[in-house]
């Protein structure tokens, strides 16, 4: 496990308490698990995730991550209609573990308010909840 200094917390990225991350990328939102959560999990080897066209408001649970752990929800920073999936993690879900910002994102959403993204942590707040719970 990694120690709370060495986690990769972006700052061009928001946070949910439950470390999911939510990126804004022109008019859409990216999202995926942060690196507190993958390495928390440990090897992750299935990924279920929602289909395009689905719609979920913030905070509803949108996808299941399992590991040689635990099974986990993921809960979506903001509410939206499902734009695009990453199909890449049917077949490769440790990419999850191996670049959770980058080709181990989940899905892409059309938000319905992107102001909820105001309601999300900066990586500065997420890093001193992290150190408050330790």
């Amino acid at each position: 496990m990694k120690e709370i200094s060495e986690l990769n917390l972006p700052d061009n990225i928001r946070y949910t308490e439950d470390h999911e991350w939510a990126r804004l990328e022109g008019d859409k939102v990216r999202v995926g698990l942060d690196d507190y959560a993958q390495d928390q999990l440990g090897d992750i080897v299935f990924v279920e995730l929602p289909q395009v066209g689905d719609t979920f408001k913030q905070g509803e649970e949108f996808a299941t991550v399992e590991s040689v752990k635990a099974v986990c929800e993921c809960y979506l920073p903001v509410g939206g209609e499902i734009i695009a999936v990453n199909s890449a993690l049917e077949e490769s879900p440790e990419l999850v573990n191996k670049s959770p910002y980058g080709d181990g994102w989940m899905v892409e959403v059309n938000p319905s308010d992107l102001s909820e993204m105001d309601s999300l942590m900066t990586n500065i707040a997420c890093l001193e909840k992290l150190k408050g719970a330790e």
